[in-house]
């Protein structure tokens, strides 16, 4: 009798598997990669914090970067390493890459900014349609929110591109991970004070919490945009996270996971871990 949290798996990937692994094993192997800017990528991104809610059956591989856009991340040949993983179907059975690209899609970065109606959705399409012909899984994400405030209220400027990413999902039948819309509630919710402790540090003390200072606007994009030789430069921004910012958005894009994707639930780890 086939297990019941095989269920939701693809009749076609259940016949691929050893009888051994179907009933030993917690379920088939599986892959994830993640593929997306700095606010996915390691150090100062949620994404290995992500990778760590995933049981020892799943392979997570973190390929997002930092300062990358949806036309950058191409161009530069990041994605080609990402379709030499895909490349190689003997790693797992089965393979989910999740893309999530906006905030340095935006204007005002040069070699990254991409056009909102005629690059960004083209852009995130075309990684839709790699993942497909290489037999994977693909996962939109919409961008994380930033976490500047003026008068009380978040400021939501990569409203457009998330959007523009729910657009693309529902046009091309993708899962989406709506991450803009629970992060963006979240840290309204929670307020600019309380926001500004899921930043990489402190803000510096001459700073007011979420004050919308030049160099916090300069910074809201991605940090390598705008990095100087100064020893004194604080990492504080309201766009990348520390420790706490990682746990906390990881726990709610594994939250989204369970909701959208039930085949991937025997892969997480119990809530409770």
């Amino acid at each position: 009798m086939r297990p019941a949290k095989f269920a939701a798996l693809p009749a076609i990937l259940l016949a691929a598997l050893p009888l051994a692994v179907q009933a030993d094993v917690d379920g088939p192997p599986v892959r994830l990669i993640l593929v997306g800017d700095s606010t996915l990528a390691p150090r100062n991104g949620y994404g290995d914090a992500l990778c760590a809610r995933f049981t020892a059956a799943v392979q997570c591989i973190n390929l997002a970067k930092n300062g990358r856009s949806s036309g950058s991340y191409r161009a530069e040949g990041s994605w080609a390493a990402v379709t030499a993983l895909l490349a190689d179907r003997q790693a797992a059975v089965f393979t989910y890459v999740l893309v999530e690209f906006g905030h340095n899609d935006q204007p005002g970065k040069p070699g990254r900014s991409t056009d909102l109606q005629g690059e960004f959705p083209v852009n995130l399409a075309g990684y839709v349609s790699d993942i497909r012909a290489a037999g994977a899984l693909p996962l939109l994400a919409t961008p994380l929110s930033r976490r500047s405030f003026k008068g009380g209220l978040l400021i939501d400027d990569l409203a457009p591109w998330a959007a523009s990413t729910r657009a693309v999902a529902a046009e091309r039948q993708v899962p989406l991970i709506e991450l803009h819309q629970a992060s963006t509630a979240a840290v309204q919710a929670m307020g600019s004070v309380e926001a500004d402790t899921l930043a990489v540090e402190p803000p510096p003390a001459s700073s007011p919490p979420s004050a919308m200072t030049a160099s916090a606007a300069a910074a809201s994009g991605d940090r390598a945009s705008t990095e100087t030789t100064s020893p004194a430069r604080s990492a504080f921004d309201h766009t990348h996270v520390g420790a706490k910012g990682a746990a906390l958005f990881a726990r709610m894009v594994e939250g989204l996971l369970r909701e959208r994707l039930p085949a991937l639930r025997p892969y997480l780890k119990s809530e409770s871990e």
